[in-house]
């Protein structure tokens, strides 16, 4: 079955080209354009494959893979980051390193509600370092031209997270306020919301529900659903197997969900082996929830493979679970 799913470094490329030939019109030099990664490019229905986002009609919710990456410093995958565009607004599911131009590179190809400086609410699903690592640059990046403070909202601890950053960065907005563009800096305010499962958030665009997940040592983590007018979508975040993944999406339209390959004994040590499966959702337990919880598509996110490669861990799926399934990476679109 084919998925329906658009690559942005495609429309990148294209982007890219346009400005290059313009600016050689002018006598200028282009810049650079960023590349594809290999196997970045998937199949798209109605014949909309290769056609930038920008000429695309626009379509209703759609959720955007910013980072698919682990701890692991990899160029192609930035941290972990997710976006939920409704309404022309986006809501952005954890902040790992690199997520400020992630968002970027995903407005300059036609999403306009990525631009950072219009992203306003944010979603935490734990406070490990490679989901939150992004978060500063959220805040200082776009402060000078986001209008409104930014609204964040996670597990305990947050709100202690949020005031260190801020006076961190405390001398930096001291100087910058005093800039002729500055207008008072409302973009520097940050209000944390400390969460409990259930309801969290609710717009004219979105109802927002957390569920608590197990991970590892965390006594808070959680996952979240997001509830459009026309789709529902769920984010595990961060997760051994759980029952409240099964219940929190039961046939949502996209389960966002991480996964691991569990490496050879030859491969790990005992002890590393134990560690990741008392943090993380093997492909054989991620194919009993998807069988379970049949949602419409499962992207596949923080994909650790541990010297395998995707076509096994995807044919390791296969034997378990037979829906709609996507490897994700960075800069898809579903």
């Amino acid at each position: 079955m084919a998925v329906v799913r658009t690559t942005l470094f495609r429309a990148l490329l294209i982007a890219g080209a346009i400005a290059a030939a313009s600016a050689c019109d002018a006598g200028e030099p282009a810049l650079p354009t960023p590349h594809a990664s290999p196997g970045s490019v998937a199949e798209e229905r109605e014949g909309t494959a290769g056609r930038p986002a920008a000429a695309r009609p626009a379509p209703g919710t759609r959720v955007v893979l910013l980072g698919t990456g682990t701890p692991d410093f990899d160029p192609d995958r930035s941290g972990p980051a997710t976006a939920v565009i409704s309404g022309g607004r986006a809501y952005v599911v954890d902040l790992g390193p690199g997520v400020v131009r992630r968002a970027a590179a995903a407005h300059r190809a036609g999403l306009a509600a990525l631009d950072p400086a219009r992203i306003h609410h944010a979603f935490v699903t734990h406070l490990h370092s490679d989901h939150t690592a992004g978060y500063a640059d959220l805040i200082v990046t776009p402060a000078l031209r986001r209008s409104v403070p930014l609204e964040v909202y996670g597990p305990p601890g947050i709100e202690q997270m949020t005031r260190h950053l801020l006076a961190a960065f405390d001398r930096d907005r001291a100087i910058r306020s005093k800039a002729p563009y500055a207008r008072g800096l409302p973009g520097y305010r940050v209000t944390a919301h400390e969460i409990a499962p259930g309801p969290i958030f609710e717009d004219e665009n979105v109802r927002v529900t957390a569920f608590p997940v197990p991970h590892g040592e965390w006594q808070s983590a959680f996952g979240y659903r997001f509830d459009a007018a026309d789709r529902s979508i769920v984010i595990s975040g961060d997760t051994t197997a759980a029952r409240s993944i099964v219940e929190a999406c039961d046939r949502c339209d996209v389960l966002v969900h991480e996964v691991y390959r569990p490496p050879d004994p030859g491969h790990a040590p005992q002890p590393l082996r134990d560690y990741h499966a008392a943090y993380h959702t093997s492909v054989a337990q991620l194919a009993k929830i998807a069988a379970e919880a049949r949602p419409g598509l499962l992207v596949l996110t923080h994909q650790l493979l541990f010297r395998a490669s995707e076509a096994t861990l995807m044919e390791e799926l296969r034997a378990g679970y037979d829906g709609p399934v996507a490897f994700g990476n960075d800069l898809d679109v579903y």
